[in-house]
């Protein structure tokens, strides 16, 4: 796995018995027999070259491995997707939820080689997939103009709320054009007083000085959150937070 990354893919490797390593760099996977890429990558918004996954494929294919991309979040950059230029050892993975706003559909694609794919159609069953979720998803793919669009429209959302969030950290440090990625020193304690105001964001167990905003929604949404961090007022330092209990009962989840 090059990471840090979304926690699901190693925990899926491991429970089908598969010895899982994390690296940071790509040339620390050229042993591997299998490497997976989230591209761009959740949390941070790393982003690898189209040119640089297919030399990393054609190495892979070489050695008789497999290259495994989740695009979850490419829908918005064509520049960033291997699907028209898909070699033939690797498996490229497609969220719809994320981009359409409907993750509550539970649709998403595996794009592979014919053998891989019949074993994943396999394994998966013949209703693995509601048939309104599969007309639902072929009609918004088909909608190119209102992909144009919505992709023009969230990068001006997601600059609206870099300038949003510098009043509660330096800046982002990363993201794409539907989350943002930040860091702060009062990580916890702002994750616990936002909640507090009914905004949910993704905090981070193995760094709590993470957070990760999603671009609100309609108007209100916005207004509820510009509201709230105008009136954060970060702890002074030494000072014990009055909302511990608040805190604690939040329970982590995977990024």
């Amino acid at each position: 796995m090059l990471g840090p990354t979304y926690a699901e893919h190693a925990v899926s490797w491991r429970r089908a018995g598969h010895e899982v390593v994390e690296v940071t760099s790509l040339t620390d996977a050229a042993g591997s027999d299998v490497l997976v890429v989230v591209n761009p990558n959740n949390p941070d918004g790393r982003f690898i070259a189209r040119q640089t996954l297919l030399e990393l494929a054609e190495h892979f294919h070489r050695c008789s491995g497999w290259l495994v991309v989740d695009e979850a979040f490419a829908d918005f950059d064509d520049d960033a997707t291997l699907v028209a230029h898909q070699p033939p050892n690797t498996i490229i993975l497609r969220s719809f939820g994320k981009t359409f706003g409907l993750a509550g559909l539970r649709l998403g694609f595996a794009i592979a080689p014919k053998a891989i794919a019949s074993r994943i159609r396999a394994a998966l069953g013949p209703w693995a997939v509601s048939g309104p979720a599969i007309e639902l998803g072929r009609r918004a793919l088909r909608d190119r103009e209102w992909r144009v669009a919505a992709a023009q429209a969230r990068v001006e959302d997601a600059r609206r709320l870099d300038a949003m969030l510098l009043r509660v950290a330096e800046g982002a440090l990363g993201g794409t054009t539907l989350y943002r990625l930040v860091e702060t020193d009062d990580g916890p304690e702002l994750f616990s007083y936002l909640g507090r105001h009914g905004i949910w964001v993704r905090r981070f167990q193995s760094n709590p000085r993470l957070l990760r905003f999603g671009l609100p929604g309609p108007g209100w949404a916005w207004s509820r959150l510009d509201e709230a961090i105008r009136n954060w007022s970060p702890p002074n330092d030494g000072e014990q937070p009055t909302d511990a209990r608040a805190r604690s009962s939040h329970k982590e989840l995977p990024a």
